[in-house]
């Protein structure tokens, strides 16, 4: 099965700033398939995790945190449908963080902040992902920062679209 890579913190405001696409056709004999700006890479010829993290450190002009898993995990989790079949409410954002490192499994559900008007509410999880939904606010991003703390690793964290995507092409 392929590997879904996942880079942590690039081309987010200007830092850690590159063209996957370009990385991509680097990466071309190892047939990966770029998803988006955010550093989502679909891995389909088969290469060892060490491998692979090699290759990306070595063609990166940056060091970043990353985050491998393989493909099955993703399709398992589209068909777990964590969300059910509705569509979200305006104005809420749909996510999934996965995690650079091991982690401690949380007791969910989570809101933040704890009090008031949630802005990131984490519906799930498992050692390899963080399910949940956020507001559109100016807040949320620092709120998405402290899922790291409360599952002790650090996640990158991507729209449930790009999830979607990501299976559309592990199942071509």
């Amino acid at each position: 099965m392929a590997l879904v890579v996942f880079l942590r913190g690039v081309n987010v405001g200007g830092h850690r700033t590159f063209r996957p696409s370009e990385l991509a056709k680097q990466l071309q004999h190892l047939d990966a398939v770029n998803i988006g700006a955010a550093g989502t890479f679909v891995i389909r010829k088969r290469v060892s995790q060490a491998k692979l993290r090699a290759e990306l450190k070595k063609r990166l002009p940056f060091d970043t945190k990353v985050a491998i898993c393989d493909g099955s995990d993703i399709l398992a989790l589209i068909d777990a449908a964590p969300y059910g079949h509705q569509s979200p409410k305006p104005g809420i954002v749909r996510f999934v963080s996965v995690h650079c490192a091991p982690a401690r499994a949380a007791a969910t559900p989570v809101r933040l902040p704890a009090t008031g008007q949630w802005l990131v509410r984490v519906i799930g999880g498992d050692r390899r992902f963080v399910i949940g939904e956020y507001r559109r606010h100016m807040k949320t991003i620092g709120h998405l920062g402290k899922l790291d703390g409360l599952f002790g690793a650090p996640v990158t964290t991507r729209n449930w679209n790009t999830i979607n995507a990501i299976a559309k092409t592990l199942r071509r």
